[in-house]
């Protein structure tokens, strides 16, 4: 059992920093970290067993593997291909067909450095399978975390619910996007005054240079039409991106109650990345998620991946320097 020990002290360390605090990326790290040393351990002990099941045992989790990454090779293949077809093709939009094609390359690349050995492929090919390896464990911890983070309980009270914004349809309409999020803050805001508050409804978004008025005017426009009471909006109408989302409407909760509670609602792809960009900035808060199309949220799953990336940029650059740093290595030692 002993093999295990890594494993349930890396889960113990995960589930205290989620009690201390659930809005930080380092909490989906240490809970693949501890999957992926049970998953170790629980290989290494079907090998050693020496015996037949053990050893067909470990094939098989190997075979699973390999087909899980041809499954998912497909699924990346095929979603980009609906995003280019009901979305366009701005770049945003190839991320999974991107994905699909980098997981290829990569596969081949080493193959074909296994096969010719050369010095030069083998290093390439080296350098290459450890960022695929190291950006892979990345984006499986950082999904599994924040389908897990979407499930958490909020706070049974809270002072604001805010509603992050998008672009509106020509100019003026608010899109199937946006409605499933202002939706989603009506749900909550009824769900917090029935358990006996009064939260004010903030509606976040400045106005784009093709828009023909503010996003969050449309939005609280949406709202009362819908039969939501005007008095219990405000309207936060300068922000162009998330973080100045936050920043404002944080400005409008402190002025109002220093001591402030909130919900903020966007859709459940942007959902973590949001909390942790509410950590950053200050915001006392959890974030919720409303529902998306099946076929947009893999290509936004790998956005908000790529922007989290971004924002712990020191971090990736250094550890990709390291595998540049072993296929160097590998090369010379060819």
């Amino acid at each position: 059992m002993l093999l295990y020990a890594p494993a349930a002290l890396l889960f113990l360390v995960f589930c205290w920093r989620m009690v201390r605090e659930r809005r930080r990326f380092g909490n989906a790290v240490y809970l693949g970290l501890a999957v992926l040393s049970a998953l170790a351990a629980w290989m290494f002990d079907l090998v050693s067993s020496g015996s037949t099941a053990g050893r067909v045992g470990a094939a098989a989790l190997l075979g699973l593997m390999a087909v899980g990454l041809l499954v998912l090779v497909c699924l990346l293949f095929v979603n980009g291909l609906q995003m280019l077809r009901k979305e366009g093709r701005s770049p945003a939009n190839l991320l999974s067909l991107m994905g699909a094609l980098g997981i290829v390359g990569v596969v081949a690349l080493v193959v074909t450095a296994a096969v010719l050995r050369t010095p030069v492929l083998v290093g390439v090919g080296v350098a290459a399978l450890g960022l695929t390896c190291y950006l892979s464990f990345l984006f499986l911890s950082f999904v599994a975390y924040a389908f897990l983070y979407g499930r958490l309980r909020v706070r049974r009270k809270a002072d604001y619910v805010v509603v992050l914004g998008s672009g509106l349809i020509g100019g003026s309409k608010v899109p199937p996007l946006l409605a499933s999020r202002l939706l989603r803050a009506q749900s909550v805001h009824t769900r917090l005054t029935e358990r006996g508050g009064t939260p004010v409804l903030i509606t976040s978004g400045g106005q784009g240079p093709d828009e023909h008025l503010p996003e969050s005017h449309a939005m609280a426009d949406y709202l009362t039409e819908r039969g939501f009471p005007a008095d219990l909006i405000e309207r936060e109408d300068r922000s162009t991106t998330t973080e100045e989302n936050l920043r404002f409407s944080k400005a409008i909760m402190e002025k109002g109650d220093p001591g402030y509670r909130c919900v903020i609602v966007t859709n459940n792809y942007h959902a973590f990345r949001t909390a942790l960009t509410a950590r950053r900035t200050g915001v006392r808060g959890q974030v919720v998620g409303s529902t998306t199309a099946a076929y947009f949220w893999p290509n936004a799953t790998i956005r908000e991946f790529v922007a989290v990336l971004v924002d712990y940029k020191r971090t990736n650059i250094a550890v990709g320097l390291l595998f540049v740093l072993g296929g160097v290595l590998a090369w010379a030692l060819r």
